[in-house]
C-alpha cells in the first residue's frame, strides 16, 4: 500500500469516529429518561418586605385526602403569599423539598425542625445535644435544596442548668455547626421563645434585647442572628428597641399579635392586639430591614391564610 492510500484509509477512519460518538449519544438520549426539571424557583422581586407563613399553618388535608407538600405551597401562594417557612422541615428529605419547590413554583425561604424542644442544644445530656445538633444539620440541608437562606432554631432552655452553663452548652453546639452552615450559605438564626436564656421571665415588663445581642456577639460569625418574633417578648419589651438594637443581625421576622392587658397571643392587628405596629414600622425602616416576614398564627385554608395575609400588611402598612 503506498503512502498516499495509508493517508486516505487514516482520513476516513480518523472522520467516522465523530459520527459513530454522534449515533451513540442519539441513541443514549432515545432510551434515557428526561432529566428532571431545571426551573429555579425564585421570590417576587421588587418589594422590601416578603410576607410569607409557617408550612404548620397550611392544613394538611382536603376533602378528606391527605395533601402532598407541593399541594400545601401552592395553596400559600394562592393566599397571595410570597413563600413558606418549612417549619416541618424533619418531615421531608432534602430532595423531597427541592422537588415540591419545583412542582409548585412557591419559595420556601427558611427551614425548621420543631424537635428543638425535645433534643435541646442546652441538655445536660450529651446524646440529646448531638441528636439536637444533627437535627439543624438535616434543616440546614433542606433550606439549602429548597433554595432557602437560614435556619430558625431554639438554643434551648433555662431549665437545663445555670445561665452560664445552658449559654455554653448551646455556644459549644452551634459553633460545631457554623462550618455546615458556611459551606451551604444557611445562617443560623435564634428565635427569642419564653424558654427562660437571655431575658428574665418573671422580670418587669421593659427589658432590653442586651442579653440576646451578647450571645449572637459572641460567635463573632456572619453565619449566626435573630430571626426575631416581634410579639413573643411584647409582654417583656419594646419591639421597636429590640429592632434597633439587634440591628443588622435582625435577619428575619416572625410575626404575631399578643395583648399584654390580656397576658395573651392574638390575631395580629385585631382590636386585642396592643403591640405598637407603628413604632415596629419605623424601628424596621431605621435600620433599613428588607427580607422576610413570616406569621406564626392559627393557620387553616386559603381563606384562612388570606386573612392572615391581609393583617400583616394591615402591620407593616404594606
Amino acid at each position: 500500500m503506498n503512502s498516499s492510500s495509508l493517508s486516505r484509509r487514516r482520513f476516513l477512519t480518523a472522520a467516522a469516529v465523530p459520527a459513530l460518538a454522534a449515533s451513540a449519544t442519539t441513541a443514549v438520549a432515545q432510551t434515557s429518561p428526561a432529566p428532571p426539571s431545571s426551573k429555579v424557583v425564585t421570590p417576587p422581586e421588587g418589594k422590601r418586605l416578603l410576607l410569607s407563613c409557617k408550612l404548620g399553618m397550611i392544613t394538611a388535608e382536603s376533602g378528606g385526602k391527605k395533601l402532598s407538600l407541593a399541594d400545601r405551597l401552592s395553596m400559600a401562594a394562592e393566599a397571595g403569599l410570597d413563600g413558606v417557612d418549612l417549619d416541618q422541615a424533619a418531615d421531608y428529605t432534602a430532595e423531597q423539598a427541592r422537588d415540591a419547590v419545583r412542582q409548585s413554583g412557591v419559595f420556601v425561604h427558611n427551614a425548621i425542625n420543631h424537635a428543638h424542644w425535645q433534643k435541646r442544644l442546652t441538655s445536660a445530656n450529651a446524646a440529646d445535644r448531638d441528636t439536637g445538633r444533627a437535627n439543624i444539620e438535616h434543616c440546614i440541608r433542606v433550606s439549602h435544596a429548597a433554595g432557602g437562606s437560614g435556619v430558625l432554631i431554639v438554643v434551648g432552655s433555662g431549665g437545663d442548668g445555670t445561665p452560664q452553663e445552658t449559654a455554653d452548652r448551646a455556644r459549644n453546639e452551634i459553633r460545631r455547626l457554623l462550618p455546615l452552615a458556611a459551606i451551604y450559605g444557611q445562617p443560623i438564626l435564634i428565635e427569642n421563645v419564653w424558654n427562660q436564656m437571655f431575658y428574665d421571665h418573671n422580670g418587669k415588663p421593659e427589658q432590653g434585647p442586651e442579653q440576646f445581642i451578647e450571645f449572637v456577639d459572641s460567635f463573632r460569625s456572619p453565619w449566626v442572628g435573630m430571626y426575631y418574633d416581634i410579639g413573643n417578648h411584647w409582654k417583656y419589651g419594646q419591639p421597636s428597641e429590640w429592632i434597633r438594637g439587634f440591628g443588622p443581625r435582625c435577619v428575619k421576622l416572625d410575626v404575631k399579635g399578643f395583648s399584654r392587658a390580656k397576658n395573651e397571643f392574638v390575631d395580629i392587628t385585631s382590636p386585642d392586639d396592643d403591640l405598637p405596629w407603628d413604632q415596629v414600622r419605623r424601628a424596621l425602616s431605621d435600620i433599613g430591614f428588607s427580607g422576610w416576614a413570616t406569621a406564626e398564627v392559627g393557620g387553616g385554608d386559603v381563606a384562612r391564610l388570606k386573612k392572615v395575609r391581609e393583617q400583616m400588611q394591615k402591620a407593616f402598612g404594606i
